[in-house]
């Protein structure tokens, strides 16, 4: 199941379960699409993978099966990826 991370690891905006604007990597890593567009290139800076539209969880299933509340961010700042 997937954890539905609450905000993106750049900029640290606020990505609700409903939010549109959410891309995850296949680590579950959440960005919100500005920030993977235009300070990644669309590539995760965590894994190298890249992004696809976070799924929207029904409203009926976040009572039972609940968003994340933890908030994870870019230890090291947000900025461009380093090339490898």
């Amino acid at each position: 199941m997937l954890e539905l991370r609450p905000n993106c690891e750049c900029c640290d905006k606020d990505l609700p379960p409903e939010a549109p604007d959410a891309l995850i990597c296949t680590f579950e890593c959440t960005f919100c699409a500005d920030c993977a567009q235009n300070v990644f290139g669309g590539v995760c800076p965590n894994c190298g993978g890249n992004f696809a539209p976070r799924p929207i969880r029904p409203a009926a299933k976040l009572a039972k099966y609940p968003a994340s509340t933890r908030r994870v961010l870019k230890a090291e700042g947000c900025g461009p990826r380093k090339a490898a």
